[in-house]
């Protein structure tokens, strides 16, 4: 008989007996044939509860606890919890004389969600913020490790882009390093394969995949690379929070909307351990939620998504627009929304380019920070991507050494982020500085930082993280769309205002978010001038939906 894995549990804490049970009864009745619902009637049972369960290794997914308690607030508690059970999910219940206490309790423990009581009816007002949260939690805790093995060496660069792949397309797999795994090796002898088939992917069902393309990835794994259609109302390149806005908008208004995105859905977006300025989430979000939630959201309203397609031109062909392909095939469509975003701009030096991918990595998702346990890790830049990384790497790496060019992080900065890093003692912060080179046999061993007014000095290192800058993704359009000499895309405006090359070919004015040729239209980062934040290119995002109908009631 096949053994059964422990249900996790919800931990509810309440001292009114009344309460106590209602609250228990509600989430039961939901959520029971789950979860294991236990019950505690004061912080301090909580807490041996707690200690119990972990001695255990059971996992707990929820603690739902009442605010004022005699002995020990909620808030107590779940700080002293959260050294217990630290990736457990906390909503606290509370009168709506505490929302103060609440809210500071976002930044001191981490809350998630703070709920007003009474919740009836729940499932309009518990239900749907539970959902949520134990969502979240069970995406972070899959219930096994996946049964997608990757089989490969620890620096290898192309064994890291195909785990960063499956990681930011919500896949689980399983890692084994080829130099440290005896099960590695048996794998790759019984797969027939060599040390230049690595590294070797072995999916369910299917033969194993030797050195696979991202293409072929994603083939392997039934994710969508080929359009449905001859022919869309509008092709959107990119499916960062721009895109996949325009995504949720134009799918919702009718028209047959296609995203083609060449990685992963959320863009560098998507990549952030904690976006805490969104509006609507006071606890913050990872980008990988806000882009599996908008992906969810598109799909609904009825938005195709192609993963994994490297766009490599634009083509006008009379009323129609086509978007080509590296590897063959193209999508048709009546309009393009170009949303394909900015990369981390490379660092120069010696050793650095040959390290890429071997302790040198340009940006990173969420879930690496764990693989640096113990270790020092050192983040180059200074603004909000490489704080959010800094102290996401900070839960787990022994030090985080954030290496700023500039003489203050005010200058690149929000506000609520310099706070945290400061209130960090695992963060050390070196301005005026730059990396400016890196040494390894294989993979990095050390660096070479200068500091404004001193000496170069070569520091040990096994990680190094990059956020700087930013370089458009606009070499596939051609000459017929206008950009700056940086290659951001003018629009609109600006496209009017600029000594451009390419000009406007129509009587009528470009529309706002209009590119140099009519009906392409560009939104987020890629386009010139753009505010670079996650709100205001989704805000974009949703506008050009409106331009394009524009566009198409015209053609």
């Amino acid at each position: 008989m096949e053994a059964r894995l422990p249900k996790p549990t919800i931990l509810t804490v309440d001292d009114d007996p009344g309460v106590a049970a209602s609250i228990s009864r509600d989430l039961r009745t939901r959520y029971g044939q789950d979860y294991r619902v236990i019950r505690a009637t004061s912080g301090a049972q909580a807490l041996e509860v707690l200690a119990e369960l972990a001695l255990r290794a059971r996992p707990v997914a929820l603690i739902a606890t009442d605010q004022r308690m005699p002995e020990m607030t909620g808030v107590e508690m779940l700080a002293r919890a959260r050294d217990i059970t630290p990736d457990t999910k906390f909503l606290l219940l509370t009168a709506y004389a505490d929302t103060e206490a609440a809210i500071a309790a976002i930044n001191d423990v981490g809350l998630d969600y703070y709920l007003l009581k009474p919740w009836d009816p729940p499932t309009e007002r518990l239900y749907p913020v539970v959902d949520d949260l134990l969502g979240d939690w069970r995406q972070a805790h899959p219930p096994d490790a996946g049964e997608v093995t990757v089989v490969g060496h620890r620096w290898s660069e192309r064994s890291h882009e195909v785990k960063t792949f499956l990681s930011r397309n919500h896949v689980p797999y399983q890692w084994r390093e080829i130099d440290r795994d005896e099960e590695a090796g048996r794998l790759v002898e019984l797969a027939g394969a060599g040390p230049d088939d690595l590294p070797l992917v072995l999916v369910p069902d299917g033969q194993p995949l030797r050195a696979p393309s991202t293409l072929d990835l994603a083939g392997a794994l039934g994710l969508r690379t080929q359009a449905e259609q001859p022919l869309y109302d509008l092709c959107i390149v990119g499916g960062g929070p721009a895109g996949l806005a325009a995504a949720v908008y134009a799918a919702s208004e009718g028209l047959r909307a296609v995203v083609v995105e060449k990685e992963a859905p959320g863009g560098q977006a998507g990549q952030s351990a904690s976006i805490q300025n969104y509006l609507g989430f006071p606890k913050g979000l990872s980008g990988a939620d806000l882009a599996h939630r908008a992906v969810a959201q598109a799909a609904r309203f009825g938005a195709e998504m192609l993963l994994a397609r490297d766009v490599v031109a634009l083509e006008a062909r009379g009323p129609v627009r086509a978007v080509r392909f590296g590897d063959s095939g193209e999508v048709e469509a009546r309009a393009v929304l170009v949303a394909s975003g900015v990369s981390y701009r490379r660092l120069e030096g010696p050793g650095l380019a040959d390290l890429a991918g071997r302790g040198v990595y340009y940006g990173s998702s969420a879930s690496e920070a764990v693989q640096c346990e113990g270790d020092d890790v050192y983040v180059v830049g200074g603004a909000n991507s490489a704080g959010q990384a800094a102290l996401n790497f900070a839960r787990y790496a022994r030090r985080v050494v954030m290496v700023v060019r500039g003489a203050r992080l005010e200058d690149t900065m929000s506000m609520y982020l310099i706070a945290q890093i400061r209130a960090n003692d695992r963060i050390e912060v070196r301005l005026r500085s730059s990396v400016v080179a890196a040494h390894g046999d294989g993979h990095l061993a050390s660096i070479t930082l200068c500091e404004q007014g001193s000496a170069p000095e070569e520091l040990p290192a096994t990680w190094l993280f990059v956020y700087i800058g930013a370089s458009p993704r606009t070499d596939w359009l051609g000459p017929g769309v206008a950009r700056d000499p940086r290659g951001f895309v003018l629009t609109g405006p600006e496209l009017l205002a600029s000594s451009a090359t390419t000009p406007w070919p129509l009587a009528r004015s470009p529309y706002a978010l209009e590119t140099s040729t009519p009906g392409v239209f560009a939104a987020g980062d890629v386009r010139l001038d753009s505010m670079k934040r996650v709100a205001s290119a989704v805000g974009e995002g949703a506008m050009a939906i409106h331009l394009v109908h524009q566009y198409l009631a015209t053609t």
